[in-house]
């Protein structure tokens, strides 16, 4: 099995201006240590107005944070009102951009293919995709998790070059829906099996040793208090977080999850 770095990114979702955003990574680089860096990645996704903020406090306070973005179209220009392109987002030194969030997909009726169209910008751009998968409540319950999730990942991917020099390039979150800002969360062998699940359908698109090489994030209620028991299973390299991320706090506990 390959050595993957672990991606910790929080989502901030439609919170915090940007005088509040800017507190916030003050207090999370107060709160942090920098053996917390060392070996993982630590990333802030902000909303876009947040985005100019954000880079300049990491840029003058030198803090080794990534930033991320929540979305991107896929288009480099054009007309379409309101929306942010993936060059805007590479001249902000963006790393990361989510595409297919749940509630992308669920709320703004994003399909496979739209995602597809936004990964393949992100990497033509020279960015990271956090590509986002997961099963509703009622497809868990019907026992069709694995195929939803496979299937979603497939779409998402199609056409889709990753080769072995750039794997780590690429992170696919496995976001159960039904834990998102609910409270719940997937017990750490219910996420290492659909993890696990994602890695081998990974296997079947390219092949076993690109696969071993992508990292596969946990998301859904990620909290100081399970954030341990997750990332110690095989196949989660990281956590998408989202709630608790807006507590500096809690989200120096889960960047820290390995102190003791």
């Amino acid at each position: 099995m390959a050595e993957r770095t672990p991606v910790i990114a929080g989502n901030w979702k439609m919170h915090r201006d940007h005088l509040e955003a800017i507190q916030l990574v003050q207090k999370l680089a107060y709160h942090l240590e920098a053996a917390d860096y060392e070996g993982q990645e630590v990333v802030v996704c902000p909303s876009f107005v947040c985005l100019r903020s954000i880079q300049t406090l990491i840029q003058s306070d030198r803090l080794p944070l990534a930033l991320g973005a929540q979305n991107c179209h896929p288009e480099d220009e054009g007309a379409f009102t309101g929306e942010v392109s993936p060059p805007m987002l590479q001249r902000l030194d963006v790393t990361y951009v989510i595409a297919g969030h749940s509630e992308r997909r669920a709320l703004f009726g994003e399909s496979d293919e739209i995602v597809n169209a936004k990964v393949a910008a992100i990497l033509r751009h020279g960015m990271r995709p956090i590509l986002c998968v997961g099963e509703t409540k009622e497809e868990r319950e019907a026992g069709t998790a694995v195929d939803v999730v496979v299937s979603q990942l497939r779409g998402s991917l199609a056409g889709i070059d990753i080769a072995l020099d750039n794997a780590e390039e690429v992170v696919v979150a496995y976001e159960p829906v039904w834990a998102i800002g609910t409270g719940l969360t997937a017990t750490p062998e219910d996420a290492q099996e659909m993890c696990a699940a994602v890695r081998t359908e990974l296997a079947s698109l390219y092949d076993q040793a690109i696969s071993d090489r992508i990292r596969v994030q946990y998301g859904g209620s990620v909290k100081p208090g399970n954030v341990k028991t997750l990332m110690g299973q095989p196949d989660i390299d990281g956590a998408l977080v989202g709630g608790a991320s807006l507590s500096s706090e809690d989200f120096a506990l889960i960047v820290g999850h390995r102190r003791d």
